[in-house]
């Protein structure tokens, strides 16, 4: 078995400088300190680096080797580019409960040109949207995983969402407190964001509001930064067209395993 490491934060970011937006999220958490990595050395550098948590994240050349590191866990979710989440899962699947959800195929989107104006109110997420932005937060993560987080752990929701808020990675568009359009940042490098929790409140969808939302986040967001991307499931083809619409392009895909 080869053998893993500690990685030091210039490794890792020179790992996720070869691949910016597959790494995002290693990036992002590497830089905010947040986390446990273990790596497999290369020729030149790392071949392979894993983020350890309540997410197991694999990138790179060899994934296999962190197994054990994955099965000793207690993750929720094993997500990551899809051949390493491949690479990984046979490795440590005889030592892992069977996973609730496999979703292969996932892909992943990317945008680096502004799109054309939405012509919205979108604006960031301010304290006071806090009572509004929980329960669509809410609702957002059991239409994608299929568990409220209110009902698990309602108080670190809350404190997530407050978080995500005061990092200024929340933005809404709402009207008479009806949110037409709300997203996160799940994750923030020097050269790029990813998205995650886009949604529409179920009483106003499939009148324009998700690519309008859209539109107006990606410019803003291409104004500090070079790429704008997220990843989305296979068979959501409503988000898929909205997506493609604003102008994304698809690019290489992800796999997640929900336990």
């Amino acid at each position: 078995m080869p053998a893993l490491k500690e990685p030091t934060l210039d490794e890792i970011l020179a790992f996720c400088a070869e691949d910016p937006v597959e790494r995002v999220f290693l990036e992002d958490v590497a830089r905010r300190g947040l986390g446990r990595f273990t790596a497999l050395d290369g020729e030149f550098g790392l071949a392979a680096l894993c983020h350890v948590g309540s997410n197991i994240v694999p990138s790179g050349t060899g994934c296999a080797a962190f197994g054990e590191v994955a099965a000793a866990g207690n993750a929720r979710m094993l997500i990551g580019e899809e051949r390493a989440v491949a690479e990984l899962w046979e490795a440590a699947r005889p030592q892992l409960p069977e996973p609730r959800e496999d979703r292969p195929g996932q892909p992943v989107y990317v945008l680096d040109e502004p799109p054309r104006s939405g012509e919205t109110g979108l604006r960031p997420a301010a304290r006071d949207d806090l009572e509004l932005l929980v329960p669509a937060c809410a609702a957002a993560h059991l239409e994608e995983i299929g568990i409220d987080p209110l009902d698990r752990d309602p108080e670190s929701f809350r404190w997530r969402t407050r978080m995500q808020i005061e990092d200024g990675r929340s933005w809404l568009w709402t009207d008479n407190g009806t949110i037409l359009f709300k997203a996160e940042a799940s994750a923030w490098t020097p050269y790029a964001v990813q998205l995650q929790q886009v949604w529409v409140d179920p009483a106003v969808r499939n009148r324009g509001y998700a690519q309008r939302g859209m539109r107006d986040l990606c410019r803003l967001l291409l104004e500090r930064l070079p790429v704008v991307c997220l990843f989305v499931r296979a068979e959501n083809a409503a988000a898929i067209r909205v997506y493609e619409a604003i102008g994304m392009r698809r690019t290489i895909s992800y796999r997640s395993l929900i336990f």
